[in-house]
């Protein structure tokens, strides 16, 4: 039933008087007209009606918009309702698959726009080795439009890489050590952003969505792996990889 179905009672067949003439919806038309609203009902089911970008999910590798190079914003149109509206739905997803970066064109937005988040709560979860290992650091919620970026320190280091774009795989990926980011905050105003060590390899992940690449361009291909091998196992095969969290 669609939201607005609701049950009809039964109801005695009355002819409709039309200029002098008598129409009636005879038995079998009447179940011909049930047929056509089941199969209506259907379709819309397993044939749902398109849904436009920005999307509430995160994209997934295949999709042309993950592989083309990402558009800047016109400055005058920083507060148009429109890239307001990508800018919200983009920390409502980054909130929703608690990550620690997002780029527009992973909701179906081929914009410049990233958003970088690493709170304190990630020591807890990564443990305070990993932290100091891969020389973590905190970071409130950030916004760049129009970024670029430079490199500080040419080193690079490798460490495991995951993306919500390629849902349940990671594998380790050389980055340069520190880098710097530079842009334009929702104002309109120039900001800079320098990052070293995971900040680093958080911005260098972004920045390659902007230009349609993946981490599976530049990682160490023989590191590549299903997160979930191991349960897999122990599962006998029985395991499924969300693509959406509510």
């Amino acid at each position: 039933m669609s939201a607005h179905g609701h049950h009809s009672q039964s109801l005695p067949f009355l002819p409709i008087s039309i200029v002098g003439a008598t129409f009636g919806t005879t038995v079998p038309e009447k179940v011909a007209m049930a047929g056509q609203r089941f199969i209506t009902a259907y379709k819309s089911i397993f044939n749902p009606k398109p849904v436009r970008p920005p999307f509430l999910h995160v994209c997934q590798v295949g999709d042309p918009v993950l592989r083309s190079e990402a558009k800047p914003v016109e400055v005058e149109h920083l507060n148009n309702p429109e890239i307001k509206q990508v800018i919200l739905q983009m920390k409502q997803v980054m909130k929703r698959y608690d990550s620690v970066g997002l780029a527009a064109p992973q909701i179906g937005m081929p914009l410049r726009i990233l958003l970088l988040e690493f709170s304190p709560k990630r020591k807890e979860q990564f443990g305070s080795e990993v932290y100091a290992a891969r020389e973590m650091s905190t970071l409130p919620l950030t916004v760049i439009v129009n970024p670029k970026m430079d490199v500080l320190d040419y080193n690079k280091v490798e460490f495991p890489e995951s993306c919500e774009s390629v849902r349940g795989f990671s594998a380790l990926v050389p980055r340069y050590k520190a880098v710097r980011l530079s842009g334009l905050n929702l104002k309109g105003e120039a900001v800079t952003l320098e990052g070293k060590g995971w900040l680093a390899r958080m911005i260098q992940h972004e920045m390659d969505h902007l230009d349609g690449k993946l981490y599976l361009d530049c990682m160490t291909p023989r590191t590549f792996q299903n997160d979930a091998w191991h349960k897999i196992n122990v599962h006998q095969g029985r395991v499924k990889i969300e693509f959406h969290k509510s």
